[in-house]
């Protein structure tokens, strides 16, 4: 309901949050021909999670014509993954893969990283407005209207919008204030993680790779490992909730107790300074009701996220970033779409695809293919294509038929090392 003591503003396009999926999407809009606005709760640069780029983010970076400022912003190149588990080893390089894109990609601070998409957008013509929040949406007739509030001075204005998509991460803007939030499926896990000045000399470490390790015998903790061009590096563990129960309150004891039970990450960070903040983040998992109502999208970790493990979050959220850009520039002039056929559906052909080897990772399928010592090459470069980002690719049999064919893969693998 329009506020009488509250001045209103048109803009026919709101984008709630300026991190990766917000600036992306914006400047598609922007770029063609619309005005966009973006509403963003802090003030960049500000810390957040997710570092670790996938290849198909480029594609995306490069559709909203910053590709040319990440490529020169001095970033870790990031050409795959490498996983660990005792002493057992294996790679995966992303500029070989079965579909065909971008080679490589790049590990990041977000700070940085997501104040240099935000500033290209702004470069294009969005409009960006920092340290302001949506307070209260009214949906009712088929126009938003959005309630904002100033943080610096708690003053409010009003937004009527033709169509808002919610970038806003975990802070899930829409999800809570329209009520569209579900539980997730997934259990509640929880996650310790760092940087540290890592000082690393261990010949096998490849600053080109992050490196995933597994717990020695607790096979559903595992471990990120992120080098960024600094000589930092995001150090992480990722548990369900009640494998911290009998570890130490304090995180940097925990985080180092956990590190000191798997050998590599022991012998990798022998002369690593720990010098920076720990963190946590729990109940990290989140699903909706829909992605989509009218006048809103809901775009990345806004609708629903996974886990981290192999780093999708990002990667969903430009994805359906540049998927609703296209389709609500479409809608703006006239066209009629089908936000559910065109959207909704196609998205979540990747979600469930990253899905399957999510929970193959945890139910340890999945890592006893990752783990064979003797993979078929054209396999390999399959899956290879799902750890790079190209979840959608339907010509791919482990993007197809993802369920069987990873339970049939494992059986083999498992079958074979016997």
């Amino acid at each position: 309901m329009v506020q009488d003591n509250l001045a209103v503003e048109q803009h026919p396009v709101v984008v709630i949050g300026a991190g990766p999926s917000g600036s992306i999407a914006s400047a598609i809009l922007q770029r063609k021909g619309h005005q966009v606005l973006v509403i963003e709760r802090q003030e960049f640069p500000r810390f957040v999670i997710g570092e670790s780029l996938l290849s198909h983010c480029l594609d995306f970076i490069e559709e909203a014509g910053m590709l040319e400022a990440v490529r020169n912003a001095g970033l870790q190149i990031k050409h795959g993954a490498a996983f660990g588990w005792g002493e057992r080893y294996t790679e995966f390089d992303f500029r070989e893969t079965y579909t065909p894109g971008m080679g490589s990609t790049y590990q990041v601070r977000r700070a940085g990283f997501d104040k240099l998409l935000a500033d290209q957008a702004q470069a294009q013509g969005v409009e960006i407005r920092y340290q302001e929040e949506i307070v209260a949406v009214d949906n009712s007739s088929g126009k938003p209207l959005l309630t904002v509030r100033r943080i610096a001075d708690d003053s409010q204005y009003q937004i009527q919008a033709e169509f808002m998509l919610d970038a806003s991460g975990y802070g899930r803007v829409l999800p809570r204030l329209l009520d569209l939030e579900l539980p997730s499926a997934l259990p509640v896990r929880k996650a310790v993680f760092t940087h540290v000045r890592d000082c690393i000399d261990d010949p096998q470490f490849n600053r080109e790779k992050i490196l995933i390790t597994t717990h020695p015998e607790m096979r559903d903790v595992w471990y990120w490992s992120i080098p960024f061009s600094d000589g930092y590096c995001s150090l992480g563990v990722v548990a369900l909730e009640e494998r911290f129960d009998d570890r130490p309150e304090d995180l940097e004891t925990c985080l180092r107790e956990f590190v000191s039970e798997a050998p590599n990450l022991k012998r990798i960070f022998k002369h690593a300074i720990w010098d920076q903040p720990m963190r946590t983040l729990g109940g990290y998992s989140a699903n909706v009701k829909t992605l989509h109502g009218s006048g809103f999208a809901l775009l990345g970790n806004a609708a629903e996220f996974l886990d981290p493990v192999f780093s999708s979050g990002v990667t969903i959220a430009m994805r359906s970033s540049s998927m609703a850009a296209n389709l609500l520039d479409r809608q703006l002039r006239g066209e009629t779409v089908d936000w559910e056929t065109e959207f909704a559906k196609p998205l979540k052909v990747g979600v469930e695809t990253f899905r399957t080897y999510v929970e193959g990772w945890y139910d340890t399928s999945f890592q006893d293919v990752i783990y064979y010592e003797n993979p078929q090459p054209e396999v390999k470069r399959m899956l290879c294509s799902i750890l790079a980002g190209y979840a959608w690719d339907e010509t791919n049999p482990y993007v197809a038929d993802s369920r069987r064919r990873l339970a049939v893969l494992a059986e083999l693998c498992r079958m074979q090392s016997q």
